[in-house]
């Protein structure tokens, strides 16, 4: 099904951002409130207020709790970029398919136009539990790449996806993104707030900042998805006709090895840097222990979080930092179809950067 972006439909539109204070999605909060959306921001708790966006709370494990909070409302187009990190892939695939099976279930009889749906490069890299561990495509990776025979949250979200717009009757689009820098506090995955924390910890320490990763990660090519640039293709892909019904990989646009983009980092916050040397040096264990030393930066500071677990996913950057495979991204795809957004990467981790400054979030 295809999406109907007359007048008429355009003016009743109304967006359901589903995990609404997480990067993507607050992200998508901002994009298009910016484009006059009315927005309906569903998460947990609620976010912090904003002209033209109304929150919704509920817990999305609950089917009961879902169909309670969203009777009333009529959303035209949904943003799901909600997920729960559990201890196995089984888990992950009965707790984060089926949240998404229960919001379509509570979805069923609205005039929902298309349903828009964040996963990311698991799906060519294989879950955690299983990660690279088996034969993968090429790179650059390619939206046509067949799925690899291994259990997969991914692949079960999409699942559920097709068979629901087949049954009621919605346009779909799927976004694969890589490492996905933004806003949000208190993530799973934010690697632009725990390169920040890092360099932060290291800086008032006198300690130089240092890459904990892989030496095919230090060498080799990789790319990234700024939180901004995904907010806007998965708006494109929702209210482009010729996007309709198909997944596409989304990043900056750009390249870049990590001994280039390393010591721009550590220039941006005035330390001394050091890479890749020998082995890995993960973050889960050089910077274990400290949260009373950042407690004590924010204090003296005046910083808004004082909370370390808030602020750093050390173990989420030392997997994508620790791989010992390429990873990089095509984007094809999406060029052909018409998106052009893109985004440097240098520019994206320091525009976000200043923002936290801004905000109080680092000194």
């Amino acid at each position: 099904m295809t999406t109907d972006n007359g007048p008429a439909v355009q003016e009743q539109r109304t967006a359901l951002v589903v995990g609404a204070t997480g990067i993507a999605g607050s992200a998508l909060v901002e994009r298009l409130t910016s484009e006059g959306w009315p927005v309906l921001a569903l998460s947990r708790t609620p976010g912090a207020e904003r002209d033209g966006v109304r929150w919704l709370s509920a817990d999305l494990t609950s089917v009961d709790a879902l169909s309670a909070v969203l009777a009333p409302e009529r959303p035209t187009h949904v943003f799901f970029t909600a997920w729960s990190r559990r201890d196995t892939e089984e888990e992950n695939i009965e707790v984060n398919a089926g949240m998404l099976r229960d919001l379509l279930v509570a979805l069923r009889g609205k005039a929902v136009a298309h349903v828009a749906l964040m996963t990311g490069l698991k799906h060519y890299l294989g879950p955690f539990e299983a990660y690279a561990a088996g034969q993968m495509a090429d790179t650059p990776f390619h939206e046509e790449e067949p799925r690899l025979p291994v259990r997969n949250f991914y692949y079960a979200q999409e699942d559920e996806l097709f068979a629901a717009a087949a049954e009621q009757g919605f346009g779909w689009s799927v976004h694969r993104a890589h490492t996905v820098i933004g806003h949000a506090v208190g993530n799973a995955m934010n690697m632009g707030l725990t390169l920040a924390t890092q360099a932060t910890l290291c800086r008032e320490a006198g300690e130089p900042f240092v890459f904990p990763g892989s030496e095919t990660q230090w060498n080799g090519l990789t790319d990234m998805t700024d939180a901004g640039v995904l907010a806007e293709h998965m708006l494109w892909a929702a209210t482009t006709p010729a996007a309709a019904d198909q997944a596409f990989n989304i990043v900056n646009g750009d390249v870049f090895r990590w001994r280039w983009l390393w010591p721009q980092l550590a220039a941006y916050f005035g330390v001394e840097w050091e890479g890749y040397s020998g082995a890995p040096r993960p973050l889960e264990q050089a910077m274990a222990g400290r949260d009373e030393e950042w407690a004590g930066i924010a204090q003296r500071q005046g910083l808004a979080e004082p909370r370390l677990d808030r602020m750093a996913s050390w173990w989420h950057t030392d997997s994508d930092l620790g791989r010992g495979i390429e990873v990089v991204t095509d984007m094809g795809k999406s060029r052909v179809a018409g998106f052009t957004g893109y985004r440097r990467t240098p520019d994206a981790f320091f525009a976000l950067f200043d923002r936290y400054r801004a905000e109080r979030l680092i000194p």
